[in-house]
């Protein structure tokens, strides 16, 4: 396939970006971890009775929650979401391996932190999205090293790898952007780009992103992902399942200049094994 060939020269220049949505963390989840937007809403519904209006959409179960029960009650409840560690697939380690420039990962699990974690070779952080009001202090975004301990923002021009948690993660210390409240704050200024941080924007600049694991059915994953890509370089790559893409899907794909791939998480794992395996022998996963 031409289009493979391209991502493997990608690969070669350090120019592909990975962007990671939770059907990669589906892989190796229990059946209680939440791996989908529709998973995380009726998790909610099984904590707090909600209404009708809320049911099914988890930013305004959250948001509910947050009115009603305090914000304290919507942190507790992502962290039982979330409190059984999700451990690497072999997927997660063979991008690990890969040491790309960045990888956006949209999902709230550690998964992609461990298996980053256990390659003592690569210097790599952390920047994740967080929620004004549980820092007491005007900031969008907070950076942390491998080892969990936050650190100046400096220090991730010095990071070979830059993982970056748009949204928030349960580790290493339980940050969430979940809520309408939280969204309203940041897509108000995402279209000038304020909640993006730098070393984001500079990393994007010089690559292509490969979409796995991600669905854009629901309009504010549409709107994070525009924002994230915006001034890379076109084209970018995406897994879908062509034959089930939603009208909106189609559209966004169309508009952000994503080449629409027909394969499975499986068939990408093999493909990035193979390319380990012949282009750089030295990094070859177990």
């Amino acid at each position: 396939m031409d289009i493979l060939s391209d991502i493997s020269d990608h690969l070669s220049r350090q120019a592909l970006a990975f962007y990671l949505g939770p059907d990669v963390t589906a892989i190796t989840a229990n059946q209680w971890t939440p791996v989908s937007i529709k998973g995380l809403a009726d998790f909610f519904g099984k904590k707090v009775a909600l209404p009708k209006r809320a049911k099914g959409n988890p930013w305004a179960a959250a948001q509910y929650i947050e009115s009603r029960r305090h914000r304290k009650t919507l942190t507790a409840i992502m962290n039982a979401a979330f409190e059984n560690p999700v451990p690497p697939s072999p997927l997660h380690q063979l991008i690990a391996a890969l040491h790309p420039p960045l990888i956006v990962d949209s999902w709230y699990d550690g998964a992609m932190r461990q298996a980053l974690s256990q390659d003592k070779t690569l210097n790599w952080g952390e920047i994740q999205g967080i929620n004004h009001a549980a820092i007491n202090e005007y900031r969008w975004f907070t950076a942390y090293d491998a080892t969990g301990e936050e650190v100046p923002m400096e220090s991730v021009k010095e990071w070979q790898t830059l993982l970056y948690k748009p949204h928030g993660s349960v580790s290493p210390h339980q940050n969430y952007l979940i809520s309408d409240s939280d969204y309203v704050e940041v897509l108000t200024e995402i279209d000038i780009q304020t909640p993006i941080p730098e070393s984001v924007k500079e990393r994007r600049s010089s690559c292509s992103f490969l979409f796995i694991g991600c669905h854009f059915d629901d309009q504010m994953l549409r709107s994070f992902a525009r924002q994230i890509i915006k001034r890379s370089k076109a084209p970018h790559f995406a897994l879908v399942d062509i034959e089930n893409l939603t009208r909106n899907e189609r559209r966004f794909l169309e508009e952000m200049q994503i080449i629409a791939l027909p394969l499975s998480l499986k068939k990408i794992a093999d493909f990035l094994s193979d390319y380990l395996s012949s282009a750089l022998p030295e990094r070859r996963t177990e």
